[in-house]
Formats: structure tokens, sequence, C-alpha cells
């Protein structure tokens, strides 16, 4: 039968064995640094330099001093002196005064983590509940890249649910922006928390309107503008388009014509004869200037003096307006 015991090394008493309270309270020694084991320091190297009785260091690698040799093991100073306890694995030690866990693996002590997958819930500074499985009270939250760049994934499961980023005060909501209820990415906002207005909604597959193509080509091809504003100049004007079809075109200085009509092609044509022109005579001369014949891309031009003879050609602005789809 060995003399100590098989787990801990605790020395038996043996049969007719002459003080055996030696033996005992050496076995209560090593129990009272080993159950419920908390040290001073892990990976401890140096010994203080005035050590408390019953302290407990888990040294390091390259320990000197008066543990010079004793890497790995636990030292405890008792009745003035060191004594070293080698520890198992699967040993459990907390730091004295902390909350850190760590345990012995035969080659060091490694910090217990728990296991992190299908946890019911994790709170960091506040409680999560069975809503909010990942809850965070902080001054911020950072996702930073490992490498290269960084998705922050939204999944719902239908069409019909929602994915959206809720923007509270005092736990009322006031803005929210994301998929609520279908696939258009929408924008909302309320001043309740419990009417919304939507400011923004983007249907899946439509265009979207921004500072690089609002200026551009209008269209009506199937109901939407491939532009905001179109603006185009030739030699019989300018004109600028809308993405609601209103277009209208601006001459100015037309040369009128005494006594006959003058005809103003405009310079992009309407998409009917439905076209509203203004003329206005420049210069100090008294006339009277009026517009004939107006078709989808032109209209003629007369100038009279006040009297209603044909005998002034002045210079006049123009301006139409109609629709160009």
């Amino acid at each position: 039968m060995s003399d100590t015991s098989p787990r801990l090394a605790l020395p038996y008493l043996q049969p007719a064995q002459a003080q055996k309270h030696v033996t005992h309270n050496e076995a209560l020694r090593v129990l009272d640094v080993i159950v419920q084991l908390a040290v001073v320091a892990f990976d401890a190297t140096t010994p203080p330099t005035l050590p408390d009785e019953g302290k407990v260091y888990a040294l390091g690698l390259g320990a000197s001093g008066g543990w010079a040799g004793e890497d790995g093991r636990l030292a405890v100073w008792v009745d003035a002196g060191w004594q070293f306890h080698v520890p198992g694995p699967g040993w459990i030690a907390t730091l004295a005064g902390g909350q850190e866990l760590r345990v012995w693996t035969g080659a060091g002590w490694q910090p217990v983590v728990g296991a992190t997958q299908n946890l019911d819930g994790v709170g960091v500074n506040t409680g999560s509940d069975a809503t909010n499985r990942l809850a965070v009270s902080a001054a911020a939250s950072l996702f930073s890249h490992a490498g290269a760049g960084h998705q922050l994934k939204i999944n719902k499961s239908a069409s019909g649910d929602t994915a959206s980023l809720l923007y509270q005060t005092n736990w009322s909501g006031r803005a929210e922006m994301g998929l609520a209820g279908d696939d258009a990415f929408s924008i909302k906002v309320s001043a309740d928390g419990s009417s919304w207005d939507e400011a923004l909604r983007i249907t899946p597959g439509t265009q979207v309107f921004h500072t690089g193509n609002a200026v551009g080509p209008v269209s009506a091809t199937s109901g939407i503008g491939s532009g905001i504003v179109e603006t185009g100049t030739n030699a019989n004007g300018s004109f600028t388009r809308f993405a609601d079809g209103t277009m209208i075109c601006v001459l100015d200085g037309f040369a009128s014509a005494s006594g006959a009509a003058a005809t103003w092609t405009f310079p992009a044509a309407f998409a009917s004869g439905a076209v509203s022109v203004t003329a206005t005579a420049r210069g100090t001369t008294a006339a009277i200037v009026t517009v004939d014949a107006v078709s989808a891309s032109a209209a003629d031009i007369h100038t009279f003096d006040t009297t209603g003879a044909d005998t002034v050609a002045p210079a006049v602005d123009l301006v139409a307006v109609g629709r160009c789809f």
C-alpha cells in the first residue's frame, strides 16, 4: 500500500506510527492550499519581499530566488518557509480578490472559457431577455474588420416580416430604416412613437435619384424618368425638361420681321401642339407682339406698332411651355 493518496498525495497514517499528529497535520496543510484554491498571482516568477502566511502563488516559467527550479508549481508561505505543490491536470484556481478563473492543463494555467454557442442570451453591462437576446449598455459599440471589409447583416424570415434599425428616445421610436413589413427599403419618422410617416421609399428594382444622376436625360420609360432635370442649348434657344414631363423653351433677342410672320423653331420639340408661348418686345419703342400657328415644333411671331401697322421689328424674348412626354 502506498504511503500517500493517489490524487492529492496526502500522507496516510501508518499502523503503529508514532506522532500520528505530524502526518495528520501535514495532510491538513496540503488541503488548506488546494481546497478552494485562490492564488495571489498567476505566472508569478519573483517571490515577494515580505510574504504573508498562507498566501499561494501559481508559478510561471523562469521562477527565481526562493522559487528557483519550481516552475509550474504552487508556492505557499508556511512557517517562515516556502512549500511547493505540483498541480494536477484539471485543477481550478481563482485570482484572489478578482473574478479570473483558470485551469491547470499540465503545461500552464489557462483561462476558463465557457461555451459560447447557442447561448440563451448575452448581456454586456445590462441584462438580456427573451426578445433582446443580445443586450449592450455602453457609450459605443465597435464592429471592426479582420483585414478587409465588414458587413452587418439583418436577416428576416419572410417578406412580410421586419428587418430594420429603430432609433428611440427614452424607449419611444422616432426613426426607423430598413425593410419594414415588405421588401421595399424605407425611412420612417415619428413624433410620438405611435404614428409613423414614411419619408422615403425605394422599391426593389427601381432607380434612385442622387447627385450622380439627378441631371441627365429625362424620359417616361415605365413611368420613371432616367433623370430629374435635362437641359440643352442650340441655335434656336435653350430648353429644360423636368421629370414630370414639363418642358420650357427660351430664346432671348429673337429677330422679328416687320410686315410678316417670323417663325421660331423651338430648340426641342414638344409632345403636342398644346404649347403656351409668351413673347415680349425689347427696346423703348412701343410695340405689340402676337403669336400664331403654334405647333409642337414651332410658332409664328408677329410684331406691330401701337396703331396696328407692320412698321416695327423689335428683338423679342420668347418663352414656350408645354409637355415633352
